[in-house]
């Protein structure tokens, strides 16, 4: 499964503001549209586009437009915190959602949610989720995603642990991960280390 880290100084000096134990909601939520909407840009480095024409005010133009159809799939809650940022970047995007309730005491995922999108087949979906942490969640919105007909899959995270990566590369091996950031791992609670917190109550102030 290609994990694709994006080193790009920008996503860092976000991914940094965000790690910040002090940095208030307002500025989490600043940081988290930044980074979200890079992670974006390199997830979707390779849609495909046509080439065609359009008319300057001085004349015509060689251009190219995406062709894809791409439909953006947030993880409730805290993948909402990522949403605007996607769409500002592809307005023409359609949008789902999956709602996933993790048992603190299990770190199992229970869905209490899932609206998608008709024909999945032949678009390209960016599953944004900010944590990968067990990989339960993913996996159990990837398993939702596939059984909806979708094919190509990619999954944007601002931070992930080793355990998910596995997880997510015996269950989907074909999805692929992009980050800024593989940590450490999960302590005895299932949050990464050193990670970031909970990312849902740091974006809303909960």
């Amino acid at each position: 499964m290609p994990v694709h880290i994006v080193g790009h100084p920008l996503v860092h000096d976000a991914l940094a503001t965000l790690r910040d134990a002090t940095t208030p909601p307002e500025s989490f939520r600043r940081m988290a549209v930044r980074i979200s909407l890079l992670l974006a840009a390199e997830a979707t480095r390779d849609l495909p586009s046509v080439r065609g024409q359009v008319a300057t005010p001085l004349g015509p133009a060689d251009a190219r437009r995406v062709s894809g159809g791409v439909v953006v799939v947030p993880v409730l809650r805290a993948g909402l915190g990522m949403l605007d940022a996607v769409l500002e970047l592809i307005p023409s995007a359609r949008v789902g959602h999956i709602g996933l309730q993790r048992d603190e005491a299990t770190a199992i995922a229970s869905r209490y949610y899932s609206r998608l999108p008709g024909d999945l087949t032949g678009s390209y979906v960016l599953m944004i989720d900010p944590m990968l942490a067990t990989g339960g969640s993913a996996v159990a919105a990837l398993d939702l995603l596939r059984k909806a007909g979708a094919r190509a899959v990619r999954m944007i995270c601002i931070v992930a642990a080793p355990e998910g990566i596995a997880l997510v590369e015996r269950q989907h091996p074909d999805v692929e991960i992009y980050t800024p950031a593989i940590d450490r791992g999960l302590n005895e609670h299932k949050f990464i280390l050193p990670g970031l917190g909970d990312f849902g109550d740091r974006l809303y102030g909960t």
